[in-house]
C-alpha cells in the first residue's frame, strides 16, 4: 500500500481511518446519486458487468510491480472493491460523503475524502489511475484529463469507462449529470490531447445501443420526457431475476469477457473502456 503521506501533505488521517482534505469542491453529479447507485449495484447486471470488464483489462495491462490503482470519483466503492478482490490494491477517491459511508459500509478502508483538486496530489506521484464513468461528469474533459495527468507518472496507467455515442444522448444523460457521450476515437482524441497514449481500447455492452436509442434516445428527441427518476425506476432497469431472461443475459454478455481477456476490440456497445498510458 502506498504512503499517502508521500503523495499528499494536504491530506490528513481522521479516527475513522478516512483521509481528509480541509477543502472541499463541488461536483457534477446527483446530490442522491450515490444513494441511487448503492441500492441496486449488487443486483445490477450493468455494474457487475462493467466490474468483469474492468477487472479483465486490469489483468491485461496491470500498473507496474502491481502499484496502487486510485479510483478517483469512485462512487460507493463499487470497483475499487472488485478489483481488491482481484487482487489488487486499491485507494478510493471520493468526494461525497453518502459515497464514503457507503463505501466503509462495504468494508474499504483506504479512502480518501477529496476530488483530485482538493486533495492535491503531488505531481508525477500516482502509479495508475481508474476514472470509471468519471470524465463525462467534467464540463472542461481536456483540462481535467491534463490535471490528472501531472499527478501520474510518467508511463503510468489510466483506465477509464465513458457512456458511448452522442446520439444516444437523452434525459437520462442530463438526469445524471452528464456534459457528453463518446465515440472511441472521441475519448481517445481528448486523451491524446491531454498527454496520454492509448494502450487499449473497446466498447462493451454490445446488446445495449439499441434499447437505449429506441428506449430513451428517440422519445427525448421527439419530446416525450420520462418522469423523474427513482430508485425504484433504476432497481427496474438494472435488476435482472433468474430464469431465461438471466440466463440468455449471461450468454450474450459472457463473450464480451473472453473477447477482453484476449484483448480482442469490440467495435459497437453501450460504453467505451480505454487503458492509457502517460506520456
Amino acid at each position: 500500500m502506498v504512503d499517502i503521506k508521500s503523495i499528499s501533505a494536504e491530506l490528513q488521517k481522521g479516527d475513522d481511518g478516512i483521509w481528509y482534505s480541509s477543502d472541499s469542491q463541488n461536483v457534477s453529479y446527483p446530490p442522491d446519486g450515490n444513494v441511487r447507485c448503492f441500492a441496486v449495484e449488487d443486483s445490477s447486471f450493468w455494474f457487475r458487468h462493467r466490474n468483469n470488464c474492468i477487472v479483465s483489462v486490469v489483468k491485461s495491462y496491470p500498473p507496474k510491480n502491481n502499484e496502487t490503482i486510485f479510483d478517483i470519483g469512485g462512487g460507493n466503492g463499487f470497483v475499487s472493491l472488485g478489483l481488491i478482490n482481484a487482487g489488487f490494491d486499491v485507494v478510493l477517491v471520493e468526494p461525497g460523503h453518502i459515497g464514503i459511508l457507503n463505501a466503509m459500509k462495504r468494508g474499504l478502508r483506504n479512502i480518501i475524502y477529496a476530488t483530485i483538486e482538493t486533495a492535491k496530489f503531488n505531481r508525477n506521484s500516482l502509479s495508475a489511475v481508474g476514472l470509471f464513468d468519471v470524465i463525462e461528469h467534467i464540463e472542461d474533459d481536456i483540462s481535467f484529463l491534463q490535471s490528472i495527468r501531472v499527478i501520474i507518472k510518467k508511463e503510468g496507467l489510466l483506465y477509464a469507462t465513458v457512456p458511448s455515442f452522442p446520439f444516444l444522448w437523452s434525459r437520462e444523460d442530463i438526469l445524471a449529470g452528464h456534459f457528453r457521450r463518446y465515440t472511441l476515437k472521441g475519448i481517445a482524441d481528448v486523451l491524446i490531447s491531454s498527454g496520454f497514449e492509448i494502450i487499449f481500447s473497446s466498447y462493451i455492452f454490445r446488446f445495449l445501443p439499441i434499447p437505449i436509442f429506441l428506449l430513451r434516445s428517440l422519445p427525448y428527441k421527439v419530446g416525450l420526457t420520462r418522469k423523474k427518476r427513482t430508485s425504484i425506476n433504476i432497481s427496474r432497469d438494472h435488476s435482472v431475476k433468474s430464469g431465461l431472461f438471466a440466463n440468455l443475459l449471461d450468454a450474450v454478455l459472457k463473450p464480451e469477457i473472453d473477447n477482453l481477456n484476449s484483448k480482442k476490440v469490440m467495435r459497437f456497445g453501450g460504453s467505451c473502456l480505454i487503458v492509457a498510458k502517460a506520456i
